[in-house]
């Protein structure tokens, strides 16, 4: 059973304060009043806060750990979490598949548990869309066959490797190829690392 409803609600504390108000004319709501900071929190279904607007600091809080974007999947391509994608001539991306790639695009979302705390562009498509880490902490996956990959390295597309992201040796190309830096150091072979997305 459905009802609906017209007019406005406010609710009112101890202290006679206006703490929320709805009002269904303007599509407004209020929480919170001088005295009384509004905050709103939003719950997952084990008991966790996952979203927090928190009106006394003026922030919004995620537990996601980046921004990201969804994007359109080449066609008869496939990508796991942690893999470094590129664009393709039509626009969808695909994996790297080549080193200092200035298509890079970022590396898909939801390796090792860092999910996106923001995601842009999610919409229904006739096509296969993946998340894509734009901006902050994503696990990435990483080979450590041209060197060695320290914490704080620069990293680009791997030329060996497809869909992983190896140490910048070579300056020169350098420049619109770089995913991120290496948050965790791979002395060797291939593997999972948490990295900081910013593309540059």
């Amino acid at each position: 059973m459905s009802e609906t409803f017209s007019g406005t609600v406010t609710i009112v504390d101890s202290q006679g304060r206006q703490v929320f108000h709805f009002d269904s004319s303007h599509a407004l709501l209020d929480i919170g009043a001088t005295g009384a900071e509004g905050d709103l929190r939003i719950w997952d279904a084990v008991g966790d806060p996952k979203i927090h607007l928190d009106g006394g600091m003026g922030r919004i809080k995620l537990l996601g750990a980046h921004c990201a974007e969804d994007f359109d999947l080449s066609e008869v391509e496939t990508a796991e979490p942690g893999t470094v994608m590129r664009i393709d001539d039509e626009g969808a991306l695909k994996p790297c598949d080549h080193p200092y790639d200035h298509r890079v695009a970022g590396v898909v979302s939801g390796g090792e548990g860092y999910g996106p705390g923001i995601i842009l562009d999610k919409q229904e498509s006739e096509v296969d869309r993946i998340t894509v880490a734009l901006l902050g902490r994503a696990y990435c996956k990483v080979d450590a066959g041209s060197a060695p990959i320290g914490v704080g390295d620069l990293l680009t597309t791997s030329g060996t490797v497809v869909g992983h992201a190896m140490k910048v040796t070579d300056w020169s190309q350098a420049l619109g190829s770089v995913l991120g830096k290496a948050l965790r150091s791979l002395d060797q072979g291939q593997g999972m690392i948490p990295i900081l997305v910013s593309l540059q």
